[in-house]
């Protein structure tokens, strides 16, 4: 038996998200995905696959640069949005399809590189997902991933988590044994170890800081209940009351680190692995 949803229920529980992903997730990751792709070579004629894009984290810089770039998510709605965000910047060579990243369906050896950035690291079966990605990428071709580090690393989370367990004395948080998906490749050497397994080598993994401006209390509650349907659970199980409970310790949380301002900046340790095939 497994609890993993089906398809159609996750590519409905993403469908829910994407407007507010776009809204305040994706400005800070596109920042975040130019970063990560500086690891890799990308000009004009790169064939690029980004998996579990999202709204565009990767795919608009790698169109930014030049590549040719396939997009592929379980929900519609995400990439309507990608493809939306990349026809506004008058990026033309960017496609979009909507795919289950365990069934990539492009024929062996199509790109030059594949991408995901907390994406592919969302499935419960992460090893399928690297396998699809190394299994379209050429040999010779690069395969990079980015996923969030320790949990105590990514302060986005850790706020709000401190914030609930102190306004709701009952509060537990997400369960961590396992680790829930987000943060299934926070350790490195067992990151190096899951790209290796899937057929890569010259193996790499390097910890980047991410910073993150957070506006408000209100601001930070809407990151985390967009980011992902684990987030969206989360805030939705507080009630009224609790939420403006939440909402009054965090804007404390909040000036403490920014010298009494109501924004701050927050960082989060994320993961970049990339390999060769």
């Amino acid at each position: 038996m497994t609890d993993t949803p089906p398809p159609d229920q996750v590519a409905d529980a993403w469908d829910a998200l994407a407007p507010g992903y776009d809204e305040f997730i994706t400005p800070e990751s596109l920042r975040h995905g130019d970063v990560a792709l500086g690891r890799v070579e990308i000009g004009p004629g790169t064939r690029f696959l980004d998996v579990a894009a999202g709204t565009g984290a990767l795919s608009i810089p790698a169109a930014r640069r030049g590549a040719q770039v396939v997009a592929t998510d379980i929900a519609p709605a995400m990439i309507e949005r990608l493809v939306a965000r990349a026809r506004a910047e008058g990026l033309t060579d960017v496609e979009g399809r909507v795919l289950d990243s365990r069934a990539l369906v492009f024929p062996d050896d199509t790109f030059d590189v594949s991408a995901s950035q907390n994406g592919v690291t969302m499935l419960p079966d992460l090893d399928a997902g690297l396998a699809e990605m190394v299994r379209v990428t050429r040999p010779g071709g690069t395969v990079l991933v980015a996923a969030f580090g320790p949990l105590p690393k990514v302060e986005f989370l850790t706020f709000l988590l401190d914030a609930a367990r102190a306004a709701v004395p009952d509060f537990t948080g997400p369960p961590m044994d396992p680790p829930p998906p987000p943060f299934q490749l926070a350790d490195r050497d067992l990151f190096r170890e899951r790209l290796t397994a899937a057929g890569l080598h010259d193996v790499t993994v390097d910890t980047i800081t991410w910073d993150m401006t957070v506006d408000s209390p209100t601001h930070l509650v809407n990151e985390v209940a967009t980011s992902n349907p684990i987030g969206a659970r989360l805030v939705a199980g507080l009630s009224e009351d609790q939420r403006t409970e939440v909402l009054r310790v965090l804007d404390g949380l909040l000036r403490e680190r920014s010298g009494d301002r109501p924004s701050a900046v927050l960082h989060a340790d994320v993961n970049v692995g990339t390999g060769v095939k």
